[in-house]
């Protein structure tokens, strides 16, 4: 039996399309996460950024990793109903946390969050994998915008750097970055209450507009790993980096570094 704030229909489509609308995962956390983030920007991690992009107005700050050190995220990390319910949507009898990532722009910022793939960033691999977006600030059109269906395509999108725009490793493996909006693909984006998370596989497409709005766009994100996750080796280092991790690929992700929150009875 799923958790009660999906039903049957969010699984068979976020198997299908790869991305669904999760009302409500983390609305009882809400203040929480706000003030985690608050911490985090008075306090950024070694992988924080602004975004500072040639050419574009306002502030972008990104940041990740960081749930170990911030006690709202560990706390919303593990008593949240998001790591059930993300065994439930990746059909998975464990749900193991991978990263956290917190995404602000402020009011006036033009920056798109480019169009991009969060797993060939990443140094694992497996079918079983969900990313939770959550707005902590309601939204319209800075709302997270994910392409159906991109999951299963045969080749990965080439990962670039957001600011410079160049690749992070040899693009011949990999499929240029498309334009879905020209190329008329079937987009998803919905209007968003703090709170509510869009749930995307790890292989879906997906990218924001910038925030052209007079208040400020905050939003958590919470990535979780399923039964076939398992590390493999990049050409390069990855994003986020987890230096000196010391797995082999092949393995299952270390349990130390990467606790399982959920597993199913």
């Amino acid at each position: 039996m799923s958790h009660p704030l999906i039903t049957q229909t969010h699984i068979v489509t976020y198997q299908r399309d790869g991305v669904v609308l999760v009302k409500g995962l983390f609305a009882d956390h809400v203040d929480a996460l706000r003030s985690g983030v608050e911490r985090n920007m008075v306090d950024p991690g070694p992988y924080a950024s602004n975004n500072d992009k040639a050419g574009e107005t306002g502030r972008f700050f990104d940041d990740y990793c960081n749930w170990q050190r911030i006690e709202e995220f560990a706390e919303v990390i593990r008593n949240s109903p998001a790591a059930e319910v993300g065994a439930d949507l990746m059909q998975s009898q464990t749900a193991q946390v991978f990263h956290d990532h917190v995404l602000v722009k402020e009011p006036g910022t033009s920056m798109a969050t480019p169009w991009h793939q969060d797993g060939p960033y990443y140094f694992v691999e497996g079918r079983q994998t969900v990313s939770f977006w959550s707005p902590l600030d309601p939204v319209t059109d800075a709302s997270l915008r994910c392409v159906a269906g991109s999951h299963l395509w045969e080749k990965p999108v080439l990962p670039t750097r957001w600011t410079k725009g160049d690749a992070f490793f040899d693009p011949a493996p990999y499929m240029p970055v498309p334009d879905p909006d020209a190329e008329g693909m079937d987009i998803r984006e919905w209007e968003m209450e703090p709170g509510d998370a869009v749930a995307f596989n790890y292989g879906t497409l997906h990218g924001a507009r910038g925030n052209k709005s007079v208040a400020r766009r905050r939003a958590f994100s919470l990535r979780l790993l399923g039964d076939d996750a398992r590390y493999i080796a990049r050409p390069g280092p990855t994003s986020p980096p987890f230096p000196d991790h010391g797995m082999q690929p092949g393995a299952r992700l270390r349990e130390d570094w990467f606790p399982t929150l959920f597993k199913r009875a």
